[in-house]
């Protein structure tokens, strides 16, 4: 760490000084946001090398979400670790982004302006939202009109987010702002996309996808969300050679793409059937039994139907066992409204066609019951289903042409060589480490990137179509990086001209666009200018830190670390910093439908962002931390008393003719709160170099109620010159020298009580003064004497509250008993304790195991 200690006093003359009557903490944050920003206190200003730098991979907000009490907390973490290092002399680099594009912004479109989009629908440059709109009768409207809309819209969300931030402290660089929809981020992403492959990495391909039908979209394996979902097993009869075989399904509407029964091959019931065929039931489509291990032979009836698709293990058994594709279910959830070729029977499936899942399901049940085939009533049951995170109902599986890009779930090598990438990384907590490689091992499939959606980052492909005027998948038609960001759904292939568009012998674009992950996960190489600013990527990349919460190591953490192992063959940071959740006093998550979301700005305005930032704070890394509002009158109470408490003392150094001075520290006490001082100084360091900020407050927090509740008391009336004008100069000396460390000790936590109460008395910002130092601090006291004289106190003051009168009441005698070690400390400050507990004659001492007090009081008339 390159620290350059200011010098320790102030470096104006107390005549300067302009310290207020009554300070107050309401108006602050407007007065020095506004201030900030005019100065350009936090813009990032590059060094000569990339020592000199510590850089900040911010995770970008969704705008067209809600921000909660939890995003607070979390972004309130990244800049203490921000402030912190701007002290120690580093160049922050510290960017904010806006993830605005993908299904959440869409959604909010939709809603907030009463449209949809139909990308069949012309566009119309005169388009006026309706005035008023109505979310359950949407208007639809072109592709580029909605994304339009998107753009104003998210334009909107941004400001009222930047202001939040403002109003909470952040001190980011704004002028480094980006936003993941802008030409800029897109250039990115369609650069990275092209270069993956080129190297092979990534691919086109027709498979099996979980498929939300009410978005209309492919959902990624990280964006699978396990739930509860109601349902029923259904006992059905396929019809042997010697009998039925019963299985129990939940599904019965998929038995029309049913394509093979299978057992393990373990199971004595059914290893004489291996190798057979049985017929399905309604329908008499003659299907094989098979053996595989992934059977549960206690679930059930211990034999299961393969429909293509029904889970996830029927996609293991299709593809393992080799069996033919069999798709009734539709993109749009409905089952196929054509007959199925392969059925032997399929005039009942007239009953199913066209029919949403809910509803087939039912109609299947009914010809079940009308062939003899069920055995029994459905039975209820609670079963776990797979949901998109944003969906409502259970995904479905349907065989979908889509992009992915290598990860490691279909590769061995790779994967062996991105667990040793979260070896490499440091983690903060340690143990989050263990999240990364559990996600990492457990990845059963490739990165599905592309998205069946509109406000997105277009794919840079064309694809040529034949004479038919069927597209030629095989031999896609990729971008020039040169002409990137390119649109194509707007803009021709190369080498052809608009007229060509849709034609056969002409080309279609690639209609679909990137997952927002997809864009996200470059957010290193969108901030750090990767080739575009060749000056800046070096000063900082790789970044120093990747803050994020625990919930999206798997997704942001991760697709961070691929990207930039298969471009780079690095880490995209040296360090994942990992916050903890936000939750309710009962320990539950926050979100708007339990109803116990904390809205950030009721707090702020109530209690003040220091006082926010002070219980954010708080919260130690990586750990959940409940919300209680009456936690927040702490930090308000603590903002104050710096406020109060640097009053005080900046007017009583303020009666000294000359500026008080380091050399001027000569008593015992002072020294010795001085040298407790170096020591929280040293623990708080130690902290922040740990990235362990909770520490660094408390140390620095413990010592500020000890300075002001014990030893501004102890030395008030020496200060003010009882002792004679030495020992005055003494105390003062050590006041202004505490003071000033203390202020940068807080500015990390407190950026706006801090920056006041400088501004009352020094030049410049306290968050461009240097972290302190022990060295700073003048050397030869015992911090042991600090707490002695605490002890002392709580005992003078002990024997008045136990008499139940004033504080200023007067002792006629008082004897200490104590160690004698604490004895002897205690006897160089015998003159500032007489004076704090009005004691009017000598102290007695005596020895004693701990330090006790007792006292005779003034008699009373």
């Amino acid at each position: 760490m390159t620290s350059q200690p200011l010098p320790p006093v102030p470096t104006s003359t107390t005549s300067s000084w302009v310290v207020p009557e009554r300070p107050v903490l309401e108006g602050l944050e407007d007065t020095w946001s506004a201030r900030w920003k005019e100065q350009g206190t936090y813009a990032f200003v590059r060094p000569e090398s990339r020592e000199q730098v510590f850089s900040i991979d911010t995770p970008p907000p969704t705008v067209s979400g809600s921000l909660h009490v939890g995003h607070v907390f979390s972004y309130t973490h990244t800049d203490l670790v921000a402030r912190y290092q701007r002290m120690t002399g580093k160049h922050v680099f510290y960017p904010m982004g806006w993830d605005d594009n993908g299904l959440p912004t869409e959604r909010r479109v939709q809603n907030y302006y009463g449209v949809r989009c139909d990308p069949s629908v012309p566009y119309d440059p005169d388009f006026t939202p309706p005035a008023k709109p109505d979310p359950k009768r949407q208007v639809p409207i072109s592709r580029r009109n909605f994304v339009e809309l998107c753009h104003e819209l998210t334009a909107v969300d941004e400001q009222v987010f930047e202001d939040l931030w403002r109003h909470l402290g952040l001190s980011v660089d704004w002028d480094t702002l980006y936003a993941t929809i802008s030409d800029e981020s897109q250039t990115v992403a369609q650069r990275a996309f092209l270069r993956n492959h080129a190297r092979g990495e990534a691919y086109l391909s027709e498979a099996p996808t979980m498929w939300d039908v009410t978005f209309q979209t492919a959902v990624a394996q990280a964006e699978l969300e396990a739930r509860e979902y109601p349902g029923h097993y259904h006992r059905v009869a396929f019809h042997g050679a010697d009998g039925p075989i019963h299985i129990e399904t939940t599904r019965p509407e998929l038995i029309p793409s049913v394509c093979a029964l299978v057992a393990h091959p373990d199971d004595e019931r059914y290893q004489p059937l291996f190798g057979t065929t049985v017929t399905s039931p309604v329908f008499g489509v003659e299907i094989p039994v098979l053996a595989h291990p992934a059977a549960e032979k206690d679930k059930g009836a211990g034999i299961a139907m393969v429909c293509t698709f029904g889970d996830l293990t029927d996609v293991i058994w299709w593809r393992e066992l080799n069996l033919p594709t069999r798709v009734v279910l539709q993109r749009d959830g409905r089952l196929a409204a054509e007959t199925p070729e392969w059925l032997v029977n399929g005039e009942p499936y007239a009953q199913l066609a066209g029919k949403t899942t809910f509803s087939a399901r039912e109609a299947m049940v009914g010809l079940l019951r009308s062939s003899g085939d069920l055995d029994g009533e459905p039975k209820p049951t609670q079963r776990m289903a797979n949901f998109y995170e944003k969906g409502d109902k259970p995904l479905e599986i349907v065989s979908t042409r889509q992009w992915y890009i290598s990860n490691g779930g279909r590769d061995e090598a790779l994967k062996q060589q991105l667990l040793a990438r979260g070896e490499e990384l440091a983690w903060v907590p340690e143990h989050m480490r263990h999240r990364y490689s559990n996600w990492v091992n457990g990845l059963n499939g490739d990165w599905l990137i592309s998205r069946q959606r509109f406000f997105g980052v277009p794919f840079p492909v064309w694809y040529r179509l034949d004479a038919e005027g069927e597209p030629d998948y095989d031999h896609p038609i990729l971008a020039d990086e040169a002409s990137l960001p390119v649109d194509p759904a707007s803009q021709p292939a190369p080498g052809f001209d608009e007229a060509q568009r849709g034609v056969p012998g002409g080309f279609i674009g690639d209609p679909d666009v990137m997952d927002t992950w997809a864009t996200s996960s470059l957010t290193p190489q969108i901030a750090c200018g990767w080739e575009r600013d060749e000056q800046l990527w070096n000063l900082t990349f790789p970044m120093d830190i990747a803050p994020q919460a625990h919930d999206i190591i798997r997704t942001w953490l991760f697709s961070r670390v691929v990207r930039s192992h298969l471009e780079h063959d690095a880490l995209p940071w040296k360090r994942a910093t990992i916050s903890g959740f936000v939750v309710d006093p009962d320990r539950k998550k926050m979100s708007k439908s339990k109803g116990n979301v904390v809205v950030p700005t009721e707090i702020l305005d109530k209690f003040g962002a220091d006082a926010v930032r002070w219980r954010a704070a708080m919260a130690r890394p990586g750990m959940d931390s409940p919300f209680d509002e009456t936690q927040m009158k702490v930090g308000r109470r603590l903002a104050m008393k710096v406020l109060n408490a640097s009053k005080f003392v900046l007017g009583i150094a303020a009666q000294a003719e000359a500026l008080p001075t380091a050399s001027d520290v000569s008593t015992p006490v002072d020294r010795a709160m001085l040298a407790a001082l170096a020591e929280v100084v040293d623990k708080a360091t130690r902290g922040f170099e740990a990235y362990d900020y909770s520490a660094a407050l408390e140390a620095a927090e413990q010592f500020f109620w000890t300075f002001c509740d014990d030893y501004l008391e102890l030395v008030k009336e020496r200060a003010y010159g009882a002792q004679g004008p030495d020992a005055a100069a003494s105390a003062r000396a050590a006041l202004t020298l505490a003071l000033d460390v203390q202020l940068r000790l807080f500015a990390p936590f407190m950026p706006f009580v801090t920056e006041e109460v400088w501004s009352w008395w020094k030049s410049g910002s306290v968050h461009h003064a240097a972290w302190p130092s022990a060295s700073e601090l003048p050397t030869g006291g015992d911090a042991a004497l600090l707490a002695d004289v605490s002890a002392a106190l709580i005992g003078i003051r002990g024997v008045k509250s136990n008499a139940k009168v004033s504080m200023k009441t007067e002792l006629i005698s008082a004897l200490v008993a104590g160690p004698d070690a604490t004895i002897e400390r205690l006897q160089g400050a015998e003159a500032d304790l007489r004076a704090v507990g009005r004691i009017t004659t000598p102290i007695t001492w005596q020895g004693a195991e701990a330090v006790m007090v007792t006292a005779q009081l003034v008699p009373s008339e």
